[in-house]
Order: structure tokens, then C-alpha cells, then sequence
């Protein structure tokens, strides 16, 4: 298993772990009453293909088995590049989802490097890969010279040991999505 940059062919395996990681419930009410949440993915997957977005492959690692076969992602970036990032998300959203995210508040700061996204594909989980796409995320929190931070679900127990073990604590609490979570760093 080797932890690589992600290239632009992997957005669709993006979209999906982003729409794994923040779950069925936020992707449905993005969706609404008159989109699918195929038009969900194709949105991801969008974002994931630009240059611009928060969840662009430049912000993201995947983990590539002996094959070169993509089975699990890590997107990260510097929160003071949330507001800029954050942008092409909005947009979309707005045109093709007609929805507005306007009042969403930040789930990061400019004082830390974000680790947004994390997904493994299920076939490849229990084999260490989250574990090594989060080391991956926090080289390069520490090369930009700022803390790891991420939110955890309070419910979410199997990814906080997760991320203790790897060694992340809570610091406090954020919202994600009018839901509060549990904010994590990473302290070695």
C-alpha cells in the first residue's frame, strides 16, 4: 500500500467518500425533494475534478494498493484557505441543488491544517490505511507549519479511537452542518 496524490481520475472515489463521510442524512437534504442523490455525486465529483474547490484532488491523498488501485482518500487543506476553497462548493450547490449554504458556519480556522475527508473503501478496511492516509494528512499539516485539527460525530466512537490512537485529542467543539462535533488535533 503506498500513499500517493491523487489525481483528477479519482474524483468520482472522492465524491463517494465525501458523501460517505458526511453521511446519508446530509446528502439526502442536500438533495431535496427534486434532485437524487446521483445529482449529489456528479456534484462532488465536479468539485473534486477542479482546481479551485475544497475538495479537489490537488487537496487530496489516496491510498493505492500494489495495483495502483485507489481504495481509500484523505482530502486536507490550510483552514485560511477555507472562505476562498469553499467558494465553487456554494455555487454549485446553489445552481444545481438550489439550495443555500450561505449560513453554513466554518468548521476550521485559520490557525490549522483541516482534515475534511476520510474514507476507506469497505472491502479494504481493519488493514491500517485510514491510519496511514492520516499520517499522510498531518506530514503535510506540519509542512505547512500548523496543527491537524478534524471533527468527529460525538456518536461516531469507532472513528474517535481512530483517531486517539493516531494521536489526535479533543479540544473542544464545532459546528458541521448545524451539528455540533467533537474537534479534534493531532498531538503526536
Amino acid at each position: 500500500m503506498e500513499i500517493i496524490k491523487a489525481r483528477k481520475a479519482d474524483a468520482p472515489l472522492i465524491a463517494r467518500s465525501i458523501m460517505d463521510a458526511v453521511g446519508a442524512e446530509i446528502c439526502e437534504n442536500l438533495a431535496g425533494e427534486n434532485r437524487t442523490l446521483a445529482d449529489v455525486e456528479r456534484l462532488f465529483t465536479t468539485l473534486a475534478e477542479r482546481d479551485d474547490s475544497q475538495y479537489s484532488y490537488l487537496n487530496t491523498l489516496v491510498a493505492a494498493d500494489d495495483d495502483g488501485k485507489a481504495v481509500g482518500v484523505i482530502v486536507s487543506y490550510d483552514g485560511a484557505q477555507l472562505a476562498e476553497l469553499r467558494k465553487p462548493f456554494f455555487e454549485l450547490v446553489k445552481t444545481v441543488l438550489d439550495k443555500n449554504l450561505d449560513d453554513v458556519e466554518d468548521e476550521t480556522d485559520a490557525d490549522e491544517f483541516y482534515l475534511d475527508t476520510l474514507a476507506v473503501l469497505p472491502e479494504y478496511r481493519g488493514q491500517g490505511i485510514a491510519a496511514m492516509l492520516i499520517k499522510g494528512a498531518v506530514e503535510r499539516a506540519a509542512d505547512a507549519g500548523k496543527p491537524a485539527g478534524l471533527l468527529v460525530d460525538k456518536d461516531n466512537h469507532r472513528a474517535r479511537r481512530l483517531y486517539e490512537r493516531v494521536g489526535f485529542r479533543a479540544v473542544g467543539e464545532r459546528p458541521f452542518c448545524y451539528v455540533m462535533m467533537d474537534h479534534m488535533q493531532f498531538k503526536g
